[in-house]
């Protein structure tokens, strides 16, 4: 059974740095594309950021493009986002997921998501 959980999430001033990450089990974690998801309060969760299986390649959201980055570590079958210079639009739930490709989001690998992590950046 799939499961993925999210971690590092807390309260921060705008400006700040934060580092959440997640963790794998239950499938082969190296060969899928991850990516971090974010759902704030009222709204649909939106992509932020995808990682190529091997690191290579990675994508990201245009509102975080230049402040986060995406890392993964696939010996702990972890998944990182540095999240740099936050802004009080950045709150909300992070999860991360499996994908089918790293350039498409939209895909998942699997149904399930975690519990996620909350991000409250404050100004």
């Amino acid at each position: 059974q799939v499961h993925i959980t999210e971690f590092g999430g807390g309260l921060v001033q705008a400006g700040g740095s934060l580092r959440i990450f997640c963790t794998a089990s239950g499938y082969t974690f190296s060969p899928y594309p991850m990516g971090w998801f974010r759902q704030a309060p009222g709204k649909e969760r939106e992509f932020v950021a995808t990682i190529s299986w091997n690191s290579g390649s990675t994508y990201y959201a245009d509102s975080v493009k230049g402040r986060f980055t995406i890392s993964r570590d696939n010996a702990k079958n972890a998944v990182f986002l540095q999240m740099n210079s936050l802004k009080p639009e950045d709150t909300g739930v992070y999860y991360c997921n499996a994908l089918k490709w790293a350039s498409d989001p939209e895909h998942r690998a699997f149904d399930s998501w975690g519990q996620g992590t909350q991000v409250t950046v404050f100004s």
